[in-house]
């Protein structure tokens, strides 16, 4: 499988024979949100160089066996962009002179305090044409080999992986100004998501049907991912971030990197990848017919719900833990739909210390998405995925959720952080039939007599064969692939307006379905904020 591309950002390898003396200017780095790397022998890192990626070198010049300037010599040779900062005893002319000769990005005389290093750094990394050059360079040199492997995957594991390496990719040149570099990332994405979809069209069903064949869906996340630590009796914190698609992950993660230890798993929403049908499933440990089979009271109560179908989360994940043997565990579930209740939940976060399991939803993305459909004013500030990433990263950034985390971070617990399906922006409208009763999703549907061309997405005939409850006996969905929407034809030319470049889910897309699943361990380091 490709290679997995490595986090660009503020990656540091430091080489200097004497790098046990330097832990204060490490710690000081990896406290500013850098990762670093370091060897006391060339040798070694070299051979580093030749497996992983990283932003900065810093070079000792006066080293035992090989000098400094030498191993500048093969790095530049070897990797032309590679930034590397000199670190030397000396200040003779001839040393700076041949420096910088051999293409030295920078020159530290030492003794050199961190606040230097890091300044030279930033300004290394605040270089736009050297980051722009290294990322462009990477990626025409990769696209070929990626594009062979998008072309030819037979496994949903590999699917995981490609996502991974696109989201990676998603977030690296989202800011750049190369139109040329991004319209050839975008096409690219696009064949990924069309032939994602048809994979997923292709195997979902036979996945439904088999126990062993089957990727680590919506149902199957606590008992995968929270079970073994409680098993363990170790205390777990399970966050449902809604609608929190993989490339989200990517950009609210790195502002997590210096309290945690970060693993990021994947798991497939099930279908349809709405909020009623996979986060019931989620905290149920069940498929939706399995859910309307076995709890049929709660069911109708949901189903009639007009503001919410998932009241009886708390329910459901007792039911559960009893169901995995874990009844004696404490558990304790917020549902967070505003500032005010993550405020509070925030000033009594001590409470939630003692609970073996604490569960919470957090719906403000899922909010963002909607509100957006609804307020012109947000429309122009959130007019594609890129300003979505961002609004979504910046309140992360502000918010108690934040806070919350870091003050988690040193505890003994585990955190795993999940959700039960992403987003996309949807494009092109496609007219569909159906009567009052039909459901009123935007990118899946379910009723009476829905028809849909497979070239638009899915359609259900059997909802059994899917693990979707069969409402009345004459029940099918269908449900969208790639960008496409649901529209009714009469009234066509507002709902169009309305829905069009809005962010949706509910279908099948790379965006939609696979879900990151990341397990956080708190690095406990001293508190510095």
């Amino acid at each position: 499988m490709f290679k997995e591309i490595e986090k660009y950002r503020a990656k540091i390898i430091w080489i200097d024979d004497e790098i046990d003396l330097l832990k204060s200017h490490i710690l000081f780095l990896e406290d500013k949100g850098y990762s670093l790397t370091t060897y006391n022998s060339p040798k070694d890192a070299l051979e580093e160089l030749k497996t992983k990626d990283f932003d900065i070198v810093l070079l000792d010049e006066n080293m035992q066996g090989i000098s400094g300037i030498d191993v500048l010599k093969i790095i530049k040779s070897n990797y032309k962009y590679l930034p590397v900062i000199m670190i030397t005893k000396n200040e003779e002319e001839w040393l700076m002179d041949e420096a910088i000769g051999y293409n030295a990005d920078n020159f530290l005389t030492k003794p050199v305090n961190p606040s230097q290093i890091l300044l030279a750094c930033k300004d290394i990394l605040d270089s736009s044409k050297i980051w722009n050059d290294k990322i462009t360079e990477k990626y025409l040199n990769d696209f070929q080999v990626l594009n062979n492997e998008i072309h030819n995957i037979d496994k949903i594991e590999d699917w995981f992986k490609i996502n991974n390496i696109l989201c990676e990719w998603i977030v690296n040149i989202e800011n750049m100004n190369d139109k040329n570099l991004i319209s050839i990332f975008n096409d690219q994405y696009l064949e990924a998501n069309k032939l994602f979809s048809n994979f997923i069209i292709k195997n979902y069903k036979n996945w439904i049907k088999s126990d062993t064949k089957r990727p680590i869906m919506s149902n199957n996340v606590i008992k995968n991912y929270v079970k073994p630590y409680l098993e363990r009796n170790e205390k777990v914190i399970f966050i449902v971030l809604d609608c929190l698609s993989f490339d989200l992950w990517k950009k609210i993660s790195d502002k997590l990197f210096k309290f945690y230890k970060i693993d990021t798993q994947n798991s497939l929403s099930i279908l349809p990848t709405t909020t009623a049908f996979a986060r019931n499933s989620i905290f149920s440990g069940l498929f939706p017919s399995e859910i309307y089979n076995n709890y049929p009271k709660e069911w109708e109560k949901m189903w009639n719900n007009e503001k919410s179908k998932n009241i009886y989360e708390k329910f459901f994940v007792e039911k559960l833990l009893k169901n995995l043997g874990l009844s004696e565990k404490k558990i304790n579930y917020k549902k967070i739909t505003n500032i005010d209740q993550g405020r509070e939940t925030l000033k009594k976060i001590n409470e939630y210390k003692g609970c073996d399991l604490f569960s919470m939803v957090i719906n403000f993305i899922d909010i963002l998405g909607h509100s957006r459909t609804e307020s012109n004013v947000l429309k122009e500030i959130i007019n594609d995925r890129v300003s979505y990433r961002s609004a979504v990263s910046n309140w992360f950034e502000n918010s108690w959720l934040y806070e919350f985390l870091k003050e988690v971070s040193f505890w003994n617990h585990k955190v795993v952080v999940t959700s039960d399906h992403g987003m996309l922006q949807v494009k092109k409208p496609v007219f569909v039939k159906g009567d009052k009763n039909t459901s009123s999703g935007v990118r899946s549907k379910y009723g009476r007599n829905l028809n849909l061309s497979n070239k638009k997405g899915l359609e259900i005939k059997q909802p059994t064969d899917y693990n979707l409850p069969n409402f009345d006996g004459l029940t099918n969905y269908i449900i969208a692939k790639d960008s496409n929407f649901f529209v009714y034809p009469n009234d066509s030319t507002s709902f169009v307006k309305n829905f069009k470049n809005s962010f949706q889910h509910g279908g099948i897309s790379l965006e939609e379905m696979i879900v990151p699943v990341a397990i956080l361990e708190g690095k406990k380091n001293e508190r510095r904020y």
